[in-house]
């Protein structure tokens, strides 16, 4: 492929996922990014945790997620938990308004896909879907 088809993919690429940015702020009644969205889901999937090891499994610095994790205790959508034998031990946990939160962000984020894949036919989401899918095994096997 040649370089100049790359680098006009690479834009385009940006231009669709700003778009989406945009249109699910938005939409998105709370001031959140997709950083603390994605600690929200780690929290609803794995349960409270420690907020070094959230930094780790999502891979941010733990300057990071100190900053992340104050946002969500100040609007109330996660809480700090203390291990009553060891009150160093804190871990973080989402509130019940953190996974009303949670699952608002997955249906806009459903919604602003559905939106977006709207304008292709069937045959081309078939082509897209197996572009993505040898993506993704390219990714993993240079992982591996």
């Amino acid at each position: 492929m040649k370089q100049t088809n790359i680098f006009k993919l690479i834009h385009m690429i940006e231009q669709v996922n700003n778009a989406n940015i945009i249109r699910f702020t938005k939409a998105f009644p709370y001031p959140l990014g997709i950083s603390p969205i994605l600690v929200l889901n780690e929290l609803h999937v794995k349960g409270p945790q420690k907020q070094a090891e959230l930094a780790e499994t999502i891979g941010y610095t733990k300057g990071a997620m100190t900053s992340i994790a104050e946002k969500l205790v100040k609007l109330g959508l996660a809480e700090r938990l203390y291990d009553p034998s060891d009150r160093r031990t804190i871990r973080l946990q989402i509130t019940d308004e953190g996974q009303a939160a949670l699952a608002k962000a997955q249906s806009i984020g459903k919604e602003v896909f559905v939106q977006l894949f709207d304008v292709l036919d069937e045959e081309e989401i078939a082509q897209y879907l197996q572009i993505q899918e040898k993506l993704v095994q390219g990714i993993q096997e240079k992982n591996e």
